[in-house]
């Protein structure tokens, strides 16, 4: 299914082969991704866990976003609202509006399942572009403070590793219901 459309730039439904074109990129950007994971992915998509989507720029794959259609985890588990998981756009395809339309099909996706959507954010500079998208989004931060590898921290706790999975969790209340909406909140 394409969300959205221009001359440059297609938002859709991830397909198979878009998994080894992102582990080429990323690991060309000096990453280490797995090919195994995007197919993970996929096999959750294919089961109805979530909503994988992939922005494609003057037709090359530039950038991806899962949307789980429930938390399962964090301060958002049993709550009945989606969750926004490893949204990313290239380096190279930063600032060009990709990383905004993405998370437009996201957020859509998630309207016609709940009134909130939510996601966690990692705490180090390399999520810096990330978090204040999401702040000029709309996203407030729940207030539960800083999670890692879903377990809350407390004060004055020590956290040894600045990782990915230091994270601060938002959400933010989309405009408009739909009918059908899950209304556990």
């Amino acid at each position: 299914m394409i969300y959205y459309q221009d001359d440059e730039l297609v938002i859709r439904d991830m397909e198979e082969a878009d998994g080894q074109a992102f582990v080429d990129e990323f690991t060309a950007q000096g990453w280490h991704p797995s090919l195994a994971y995007y197919q993970m992915r996929m096999k959750e998509r294919a089961e109805g866990k979530c909503a994988a989507l992939t922005a494609v720029y003057q037709g090359k794959q530039a950038g991806y976003v899962y949307l789980f259609l429930e938390a399962e985890e964090g301060p958002f588990a049993g709550k009945g609202w989606p969750i926004i998981v490893d949204f990313n756009v290239l380096k190279k395809y930063q600032r060009k509006g990709i990383g905004g339309r993405l998370m437009d099909a996201a957020e859509q996706i998630a309207s016609q399942y709940s009134d909130t959507v939510c996601l966690g954010v990692g705490l180090c500079d390399s999520y810096g572009s990330a978090q204040r998208m999401y702040v000029k989004r709309g996203y407030i931060p729940d207030g539960s403070g800083m999670w890692y590898q879903d377990r809350q921290c407390v004060q004055y706790e020590t956290v040894c590793t600045v990782d990915d999975d230091l994270v601060l969790f938002f959400a933010k209340k989309l405009p408009e219901a739909h009918p059908g909406k899950n209304e556990k909140n």
